[in-house]
């Protein structure tokens, strides 16, 4: 695509968001979404933030970024066109990754390139909720109930459907054993979230309004999912 709208780059409203709190991505959502279309935003932060690229597309936004020598990177964003795009946007993207600047830029860059080339690849040899579905079942293999949680919300979304979620569940059993299972997974966020599914399933619930109930409930301020409940 054509980037002549560089040239209004100084133009743009500056948002440094380095020094945030909490979830960052949301706070540059509330401001993207005030750009009118002709305007830009830009981002300045610890590393490339590519998992910002595809939300702010689905916000009608092109983009450019320019690495400094001193590790941070600009990112320019301009609104080619004003969309709508909340319902299609996937839940729970990583917001972690600041952290990882804190304690060395490179490996923040690193991590954010590692998860580019996970689930943002262009032709994927496994679709990405089967991807989700792989995750979500080594994490309950590790123990990691949290990531697990986040990983069934997000296959969800993509699509996954109740009886694909209950077989999985079934496999928990069978490979878990009965007493991990009782004692461990059946009282954790994820069997919870599991549960919120089904019942609103059999309430005939859209899968729409399920997301919204998913990430209410699941979503960063829960102390068993997100990853800054505690940030104030």
């Amino acid at each position: 695509m054509n980037k002549e709208w560089l040239s209004k780059k100084t133009d743009f409203v500056d948002f440094d968001v380095r020094t945030l709190k909490g979830n960052f991505l949301l706070a540059i959502l509330k401001k993207a979404k005030n750009i009118p279309k002709g305007k830009g935003i830009k981002i300045i932060q610890n590393f490339e933030p590519i998992p910002l690229y595809s939300t702010m597309k689905n916000l009608g936004f092109d983009y450019h970024t320019e690495a400094l020598d001193d590790g941070i990177y600009n990112s320019y964003f301009y609104r080619i066109e004003i969309i709508e795009a909340d319902d299609t946007e996937m839940p729970l993207k990583p917001i972690v990754i600041p952290r990882y600047a804190e304690i060395d830029k490179t490996i923040a860059n690193l991590t954010v390139n590692f998860w580019d080339n996970i689930w943002n690849k262009a032709e994927p040899a496994i679709e990405l909720k089967t991807k989700l579905l792989l995750s979500l079942s080594n994490a309950v293999g590790s123990g990691s109930i949290k990531q697990a949680t986040r990983e069934l919300i997000k296959a969800y979304y993509l699509g996954v459907t109740i009886e694909q979620l209950d077989e999985l569940f079934s496999l928990f059993i069978w490979n878990q054993g009965i007493g991990h299972f009782s004692s461990e997974i059946a009282q954790s966020s994820l069997f919870k979230a599991y549960l919120t599914i089904k019942s609103l399933i059999k309430k005939g619930k859209s899968r729409k309004e399920i997301m919204s109930v998913l990430s209410e409930k699941f979503g960063e301020k829960n102390p068993e999912t997100g990853f800054n409940s505690h940030d104030k």
